[in-house]
């Protein structure tokens, strides 16, 4: 059993490493919203007597806007959970610092006031350093927004989409900015002249290793919580080789305000420690769960839309617009929110019975132990209805779900389907149509920014729908622009001439993904595919030597490595009418199963 950890602190260009675990067993969330990629979930067989298809290319292909960039700090060929710390958003912090910015300043950890006072002390010996104060200052005055939390999160929206010093410029064209940070993003230059005019750098360096030193204290706890997180969801971490979790630690910001992002694929949580060097684990908790569960709902989207009368009920729910108009966005929180009751600290102590107690004492030491564990169960239940009453109604169905989900040895990668798919949608109905909401919910845990997805993942959606032809669309539209993701597109064409049998064209199309990929799930899973191809043909040497590739590929997946060794001890064979399951892509035929192919390309 191999057991995660976050790796000690190499150079400091290098952030912590939160290795994979393998095991059986008010933060204001920002989201910029592109649907994830999804499994696809084919249902119908291809027939390989069937002749190629034409497929057509629009006349005059719609444009959308690209899927969102990632932040500055992502590494595409990085680790996919980091703790890290940033430069760029330590300049933005200081001026805030140095323009009134006084929130959680009792709490903060000291490195919070003896950065305050070096920075006072080099404006008050520089002249120019006091008028790009001014201006600093006049421009914050400016953008102030009337909700505090929002006030901070423009700059921290900002802040992920920086350059390191001293150039700090926008990571990425003006239109792929994140919507909030567009309206703050004109202090850069002001910002760049200040940080010049009193080395700010240097006072950056000075306090680097006290960065370094928080980064190392708050090291275990983070790890703790990715282990037990990923114990009791009994999955291992990091499996979605596309998907970045990442908390940078600033100090200099209020503890109270964890800041959290989500764009695309990429999860951020920027955090301040406190006076007594801890965070609020909870709030990173929840977004964490968000990086492992959503993944897995999305793949699911399809069974979900069954849910859809849930939203009918919570129409006069106090909850954000985005949970009572999108059932996949309410039922994530529902079953996070259910998650954390099951695991929350209800500072209740349950300890056992001892086992050489008197058995004069027994009955008594039993009674208590009893008293204990209601009262256990009554402060998770406290939870579950709170989240009910706030609008979030399948908290309730969850929690039941997961109390027996603890009882087996299944992960929640292999069950969750059997809870959307098994929840008696009408008898549900009839438990939640009554509840009286609160007047008021609790301050919105996710603030969603919409964003069109791109064309693939508009793609990759059409496959979930069995909607070959407009996926076929819309990958030869991307193919014709001659850009960087000619091998997803390719993928994804492979997949669509499966659905309509169209097995030579498939062929030719994963040899393409083959040939232009770089990423190693497609180079994988095409392999996959070819191999199922040739064992349906009855070539079992090509087959065996496609699944061997697949293995070959570094840095694969377990789901891959298995259905890579399943094919190569156990021929693929078509099933008469494949299932139409959700849980395990490893033994379906070509046209039934395929990983995620949103992730791009590196060129």
């Amino acid at each position: 059993m191999v057991i995660g950890y976050l790796a000690p602190r190499a150079p400091r260009a290098i952030p912590y490493t939160l290795y994979p675990v393998f095991m059986r067993f008010s933060s204001t969330l920002h989201r910029l919203s592109v649907p994830l990629s999804v499994l696809l979930l084919a249902a119908a067989p291809f027939s390989l007597a069937q002749k190629k298809a034409q497929v057509s290319s629009p006349a005059a292909p719609q444009q959308y806007p690209t899927a969102p960039k990632a932040p500055a700090l992502i590494d595409p060929a990085g680790p996919s959970v980091s703790l890290t710390d940033s430069e760029a958003l330590f300049d933005i912090a200081v001026a805030l610092n140095a323009c009134g910015y006084d929130n959680g300043l009792a709490e903060s950890d000291p490195i919070r006031a003896r950065v305050r006072a070096q920075v006072e002390q080099a404006v008050a010996q520089s002249a120019q350093g006091r008028a790009d104060r001014d201006q600093l200052c006049a421009f914050v005055d400016q953008h102030h927004l009337a909700e505090a939390g929002l006030d901070l999160a423009q700059y921290v929206s900002l802040a992920l989409y920086v350059t390191p010093p001293p150039d700090l410029e926008p990571s990425v064209d003006d239109a792929d900015m994140p919507p909030d940070s567009t309206t703050v993003e004109g202090i850069l230059p002001i910002l760049r002249k200040f940080a010049s005019d009193i080395d700010l750098h240097v006072i950056w360096v000075a306090n680097r290793p006290a960065y370094d030193a928080e980064i190392a204290h708050l090291h275990d706890p983070l790890t703790k919580m990715i282990v037990d997180t990923n114990i009791y969801l009994k999955m291992p971490a990091s499996t979605y080789s596309d998907h970045r979790f990442l908390v940078v630690i600033e100090p200099l910001l209020s503890p109270a305000e964890t800041n959290a992002r989500i764009y695309g694929t990429n999860y951020v949580v920027v955090a301040s420690p406190s006076n007594a060097g801890t965070l609020h684990m909870d709030k990173v908790r929840h977004v964490y769960l968000h990086y492992e569960i959503e993944p897995l709902m999305y793949a699911r989207s399809g069974a979900i839309e069954r849910l859809e009368p849930f939203l009918h009920i919570v129409r006069d729910a106090p909850l954000d617009y985005r949970y009572r108009e999108d059932i996949v966005s309410l039922v994530v929180e529902c079953m996070i929110r259910a998650i954390e009751a099951r695991t929350m600290n209800t500072g209740v102590d349950l300890k056992p019975i001892p086992a050489d107690i008197d058995r004069s004492n027994l009955e008594q030491a039993y009674r208590e132990h009893q008293a204990a564990v209601a009262q256990d169960a009554a402060v998770r239940q406290k939870s579950v209805d709170q989240s009910m009453v706030q609008g979030f109604i399948l908290t309730q169905y969850f929690y039941s779900e997961l109390i027996a989900f603890e009882k087996t040895p299944a992960s929640l990668q292999e069950t969750i389907g059997e809870m959307v798919y098994g929840m008696d949608v009408p008898e549900e109905v009839s438990h939640v149509r009554h509840i009286q909401f609160a007047e008021q919910g609790t301050p919105d845990v996710v603030a969603e920014v919409q964003v069109k997805p791109s064309p693939l993942d508009m793609a990759e959606m059409d496959l979930v729908k069995h909607d070959p032809k407009d996926a076929t669309d819309l990958s030869e539209a991307t193919l014709k622009q001659h850009g960087p993701d000619a091998a997803r597109a390719n993928f994804i064409l492979a997949r669509a001439d499966l659905l309509t049998g169209n097995v030579d064209d498939a062929t030719t199309a994963f040899h393409e993904t083959l040939r232009l990929g770089t990423d190693p799930r497609l180079l994988a899973w095409s392999h996959i595919y070819l191999g199922q191809i040739f064992d349906v043909n009855d070539e079992r040497d090509q087959a065996i030597a496609e699944y061997k590739a697949a293995l070959a590929v570094p840095d694969i997946q377990p789901d891959i490595k298995t259905a890579a060794e399943k094919g190569i001890s156990t021929p693929f064979a078509l099933p008469d009418q494949p299932p139409p399951s959700d849980d395990d892509s490893t033994s379906k035929p070509p046209a039934a199963a395929a990983p995620s192919s949103n992730n791009q390309p590196q060129k």
